[in-house]
């Protein structure tokens, strides 16, 4: 049967469509929800004087702008061209700002923007989950008020369910995330719809008029107001880390047509509703629904909230996998949970830590009202690294003129700064959450990243120089014995000390040695021809370097079988792989003070074996131990 042009046109329109109803489900589940709580906190700073016609004006302009300038603009239109071959995210983002940095120093400052956006992250990935899912059960309350008593029993249950069914992976219920986030978007936007035609005048908050004369009249608490407007566009680094699973294209179509004008519609209706009916300020969403349908939109909305804490726990889970590759982070278990999907993975210490947290918020803080206090820092700090390091990609990468950069990232950096200094109002209402979470990710990076760099010294200060145990080897009639042995190594001018350790013990050396050293490249992924690359420095010994990207996770074994290429054979059932397992000790005079060295030595002891992090075969692995001081 020979198909038309017609049906290859058809074919294509729902392959685009399937893809945008997966943007849904993936990217924009934080942006989508935040319509539960942003408007009625912000709402919240009248309750003792109410709030006034123009004031609601002012909240609802204010929003709309935000949305307009930081996601439309920024990161629709700005950020998504800075991608690190297809790869968005803060950490991408430092990546490439690194590659295209002209000195050290500039380096390390990236390497500091990258760390700081990280860290925060990580504070947003414990408070979204917390205030997403507790927003959408307390539309119990506006049903009856005698449900409050079951809202935090029930918002327990749903984070409990959530974190663990983690370890089964989301293949399963992934494809059900964009139509459920579809039909959220078209529910939200319907509501606010028939609110703003009953009410259409409140479309005049569309003018950017009715924002500046509310922060011309109000200085003080429109300054407030700002740590609860800056809500509406949490999620807004979603657009840019997920870049890689469907390119910037959808992303971008799916934001511009579908999800801007449904959450614009929900918060201009809760506005007109307010106006109307001011008792609705208390929960203007969900008094928006009419009361039979108040249930099945509590329904709706907690699956729409677990599907966005899904989004941010997975990237977590990526976020901490980058870490690791880059150094920033101990080895720890990373699971696989589909044979199909690579960036599905499953990360046990990452989920048990943020279960933890978001359990712990969720009975300290106990409404979302209270928590928005906690959750702007985090997401404001992130739009600040962002910034900063898109910057310097464009001057540096795109050769964009400096007047360029300072006017048009400088403008978003003022917008980010006076977000930010609004939330820090309210560090002690609940701000120094994100704040001590990400500084406790920060001093945990920094740590390892200086306790590694003082072993490596110390390691490179003592190791005996390949050529020179080359030079030797000759003369020295060691017994060579059929087999392949593979020695990793983290410099490959220096002979591993597992090496050494082996011919003290067993006076032997194999026919084929390979010095395996496993590379962390500036790209999500290394192409496979450039996998291995191995040079022969004398007979049957070989430097062999793996390189991976970010994004992927080294699997030693697999990276060795792509030398036959090069034309260099090995039996894998005849590898053996020698390790050195290193104790670390406080040296006399320590380099790291006593809090940095327990905390480095702490990490060390519960580092996942290199054996498992690198794949390899147990049953094939000989660890000689080596006692390092620092």
């Amino acid at each position: 049967m020979k198909m038309t042009k017609t049906d290859g046109g058809d074919i294509k329109r729902r392959l685009r469509l399937s893809v945008l109803i997966a943007v849904l489900g993936v990217v924009y589940g934080d942006l989508g929800t935040s319509p539960l709580y942003t408007l009625q906190t912000a709402l919240g700073y009248f309750q003792n004087s109410g709030e006034q016609v123009e004031d609601v004006y002012g909240i609802l302009s204010l929003i709309f702008w935000s949305l307009m300038v930081v996601v439309t603009l920024k990161y629709v239109t700005f950020i998504m061209r800075a991608d690190n071959n297809g790869e968005g995210g803060t950490l991408s983002l430092m990546a490439l700002a690194s590659r295209v940095a002209r000195s050290e120093k500039s380096r390390n400052i990236i390497g500091l923007f990258g760390i700081m956006g990280a860290g925060l992250f990580f504070g947003d990935g414990v408070i979204t989950p917390a205030i997403s899912i507790l927003s959408a059960i307390e539309g119990l309350e506006v049903i009856s008020p005698d449900l409050t008593p079951f809202v935090i029993p029930a918002a327990l249950a749903v984070i409990a369910g959530l974190f663990l069914v983690q370890r089964h992976g989301t293949a399963a219920v992934g494809s059900a995330f964009g139509p459920i986030m579809a039909i959220w978007f078209f529910v939200i936007g319907a509501l606010g719809l028939v609110q703003i035609i009953q009410h259409p005048l409140v479309l005049g908050a569309l003018n950017p008029y009715d924002g500046v004369t509310f922060i011309l009249m109000h200085p003080r608490i429109s300054f407030v107001a700002l740590g609860a407007v800056v809500l509406a566009v949490t999620g807004a680094e979603a657009l840019y880390a997920d870049m890689s699973h469907f390119g910037r294209n959808p992303i971008r179509a799916a934001w511009i047509f579908f999800v801007f004008p449904s959450v614009v519609l929900n918060y201009f209706g809760q506005g007109a509703l307010v106006l109307s009916t001011p008792a609705a300020a208390n929960n203007p969403f969900f008094n928006m629904a009419p009361h039979v349908l108040q249930i099945p939109l509590v329904i709706l909305a907690t699956l729409a909230t677990v599907i966005a804490s899904q989004a941010v726990i997975s990237g977590a889970y990526s976020v901490a996998r980058i870490c690791m590759q880059l150094g920033m982070f101990p080895r720890m278990e990373v699971r696989h949970t589909s044979e199909h999907e690579q960036g599905q993975i499953y990360v046990p210490q990452i989920n048990a830590l943020l279960a933890v947290g978001v359990i712990l918020l969720v009975l300290t803080f106990r409404s979302s009202n209270a928590l928005a206090a906690a959750y702007g820092i985090a997401v404001t700090g992130t739009l600040f690294c962002d910034n900063a390091l898109a910057a310097f990609v464009y001057r540096r990468q795109f050769n964009w003129p400096l007047w360029s950069v300072v006017t048009i990232f400088g403008l978003f950096g003022i917008v980010d700064f006076t977000f930010f200094s609004a939330n820090t109002l309210k560090i002690v209402e609940g701000g120094w959450v994100p704040l001590a979470i990400g500084l406790t990710i920060i001093f945990i990076m920094t740590t390892w990243r200086r306790g590694r760099n003082l072993i490596i010294a110390r390691w490179t200060q003592d190791s005996l120089p390949l050529a020179s145990f080359l030079a030797r080897l000759p003369q020295s009639r060691t017994i060579r014995v059929p087999g392949t042995a593979v020695f990793m190594t983290g410099n490959l001018d220096f002979v591993p000390n597992a090496l050494l350790h082996n011919l003290k013990h067993n006076k032997v050396l194999h026919e084929q040695v390979f010095f395996v050293n496993v590379r962390t490249l500036d790209v999500p992924q290394a192409k496979p021809e450039t996998r291995a690359a191995a040079e022969q420095v004398a007979p049957g010994i070989y430097k062999v370097t793996l390189s991976y990207g970010f994004m992927e996770s080294p699997n030693v074994p697999r990276g060795l079988e792509s030398l036959s290429a090069q034309g260099i054979e090995s039996s894998p059932m005849q590898m053996s792989y020698f390790l050195g397992r290193e104790t670390v000790v406080p040296a006399s005079v320590p380099k790291l003070n006593f809090i940095r060295r327990w905390l480095f030595l702490f990490m060390t002891r519960n580092a996942v074996s290199a054996t498992e992090f690198f794949q390899i075969p147990s049953d094939r692995v000989v660890e000689l131990g080596v006692r390092i001081a620092i």
